[in-house]
């Protein structure tokens, strides 16, 4: 039987992770900043990795790499996508 891998936030992989995204949350997002994420590719099948971490405390923004763009995201805004782990750390 082959295991699926685990769905975990976008907030906790590790810098450098590739991963996919599965599902978002629209709800925990303002209509204006899920339209932006939305228009920027952050969608279900899309391929994402975290580029950098932010050094002030709760360690944001995330910056996230999507296809060639890197994009400025909150925690609780990575929080909300939903990921599975594609590629090594």
């Amino acid at each position: 039987m082959e295991h699926s891998p685990q769905m975990i936030g976008l907030d906790v992989i590790a810098r450098g992770q590739t991963a996919r995204i599965v599902a978002v949350d629209w709800v925990a997002f303002v209509p204006e900043e899920a339209k932006r994420l939305q228009a920027l590719g952050v969608e279900p099948g899309a391929m994402v990795s975290v580029a950098h971490r932010g050094i002030f405390a709760g360690r944001d923004p995330l910056a996230l790499r999507i296809g060639r763009m890197v994009v400025a995201v909150r925690r609780v805004h990575a929080r909300a996508i939903s990921v599975t782990p594609e590629g090594p750390a």
